[in-house]
């Protein structure tokens, strides 16, 4: 197996009254997240995000990712160090928003995830197991106010 680029997208899917898309992931049942992805090599930013959103929920982003002008550097969780190279401990999150007219049915990748759920945004960042990820989502809350 090749090494992950320590650099990935986060993009918080969600709708114009800010409900939430959450999926679960299947390597750890309980750990509901927004679309994530590693960049692959020769990606902008934002091919990364239309990649991962395509591959996780089978959704087509087409020109409506937005950058919200931001990321995240935080420590490799344990558990998936070994994708990186042995030196890396650290990866940098790039934060994207996708925002859809009304929650839809997505097509989940089964190795990757288990379920999907739309919830208000406030209920969608409690149910996060990414700190960063539950910013994300307060952050696109405090947009409403």
């Amino acid at each position: 197996m090749a090494y992950k680029i320590p650099v990935s997208v986060l993009v918080v899917i969600h709708t114009p009254d800010r409900q939430v898309l959450l999926i679960e992931r299947a390597d750890h049942p309980g750990w509901w997240q927004s679309v994530t992805g590693s960049q692959e090599a020769g990606e902008s930013l934002v091919e990364t995000a239309r990649r991962e959103v395509a591959e996780e929920t089978g959704l087509d982003a087409g020109s409506g990712l937005a950058d919200w002008g931001y990321s995240n550097v935080y420590e490799i969780y344990d558990c998936y160090r070994h994708r990186y190279p042995p030196d890396v401990s650290h990866n940098t999150e790039h934060v994207f928003g996708l925002q859809l007219p009304a929650p839809v049915p997505v097509r989940l990748a089964a190795d990757e995830h288990l379920a999907w759920r739309w919830l208000p945004w406030r209920e969608a960042a409690e149910a996060c197991f990414s700190a960063s990820n539950a910013e994300a989502i307060r952050r696109l809350g405090d947009l409403g106010r």
